[in-house]
């Protein structure tokens, strides 16, 4: 019987590994399936036939072309790169923290991001102001204002890293001390506004709704980079992640190196969300439920559940944005409040049921 037994396990693991990667290849049909139809329907449609050829690099008609590759293909690209940076972001901050309640909006990181962004575009004159429904906020030097973003996102993460190293601190101790931080930057964003003239608060306000909608290839390109760095640390950390999940010192017995684990992956957080903030805006809830969906269906090993976070994410995202852009055609309502609306009712799931617990 224990020879038999032996002999199932290999066979048994393998199903079970392939559950889970049926499930993220599931996902990534799924979201190649979502671009094409976000970048087919729109205000004027075009046929999916179009934008397979132009995705393929085939010749296509030309007024076709130019609404696939200067409007529709670069936003449909910002979703994908903004939800799959957030719920990646999400995900390892749940794990180092080991708080299920992470996430860059609800502990204050996008708040954060948001106000070095303003602090940037309003004081450093990194960005134009304009008074347009196109484009309020054209961010003239990237540099400048993800740096500002960044170290205020920095400046978040090192405090909730001290709150967590506070022996007994809870979760929800923790949440509440996100919504401290973020109540605090968005103090001082509207402080901000307060010395603003009209055509520059018409802007800033208009900018601080999260919106894919303002990103062009150059933006896209900036993201790219930064989701890619961002995943590519959060993965080869995989294994230091489900360490942590058995506990700081389960995790230090199996060598690793707890602290310096938690900051960087704190530190790389912030980073990928400095990039999204200061090129879209605030986008909540994203990097919250996403991993808590993925978690509900493959478990909790962080091989599977980043990758398949990233898609979830990006699969939200852009099916928000295309919904979006669809409600009230041909005005385009700012993804964020879709996201905002799916996520709040789950985050009170989600405080519900650890209460209940």
């Amino acid at each position: 019987m224990s020879h038999l037994d032996h002999g199932r396990l290999p066979a048994g693991y393998t199903a079970y590994v392939n559950r889970k990667v049926y499930f993220i290849l599931g996902l990534l049909l799924f979201t190649i399936f979502l671009l094409v139809t976000a970048i087919s329907v729109g205000a004027v449609h075009v046929p999916v036939g179009e934008v397979v050829r132009a995705l393929t690099g085939m010749p296509t008609e030309a007024r076709a072309q130019v609404i696939i590759y200067n409007i529709r293909l670069p936003h449909a690209l910002a979703a994908l790169l903004a939800g799959s940076g957030l719920a990646a972001a999400g995900a390892a901050m749940q794990s180092i923290l080991r708080n299920p309640l992470g996430s860059p909006f609800t502990l204050g990181l996008s708040q954060a991001g948001a106000f070095g962004a303003a602090f940037a575009v309003m004081l450093l004159d990194a960005g134009t102001m304009q008074s347009t429904q196109v484009s309020a906020v054209t961010i003239a030097n990237p540099y400048l204002t993800t740096l500002s973003a960044f170290l205020a996102c920095v400046l978040t993460s090192l405090i909730i890293v001290a709150i967590a190293r506070i022996r007994g601190a809870s979760p929800e101790v923790m949440v509440l001390s996100g919504v401290a931080l973020g109540a605090l930057f968005s103090a001082g964003t509207m402080f901000l506004q307060y010395f603003a003239d009209d055509v520059q608060l018409a802007a800033m306000v208009f900018w601080t709704f999260g919106d894919v909608g303002r990103a062009g290839w150059r933006e896209v390109g900036f993201m790219a980079a930064a989701v890619a760095a961002a995943v590519i640390y959060f993965v080869f950390n995989r294994w230091n992640y489900n360490a942590i999940d058995a506990g700081d010192e389960t995790a230090r017995s199996l060598g690793v190196q707890v602290e310096r684990v938690r900051m960087a992956g704190m530190i790389i957080a912030s980073l990928v969300t400095a990039f999204i903030v200061s090129f879209l805006g605030v986008i909540g809830f994203v990097g919250l439920i996403c991993p808590h969906i993925v978690r509900r269906i493959i478990g909790d090993d962080h091989r599977f559940v980043l990758p398949a976070s990233c898609l979830t994410g990006a699969v939200l995202l852009l099916a928000s944005d295309t919904a979006a852009r669809l409600m009230l055609a041909p005005h385009v309502l700012p993804v964020a409040v879709l996201t905002a609306f799916l996520g709040a009712p789950a985050f009170l799931y989600l405080l519900i049921q650890r209460r209940s617990r």
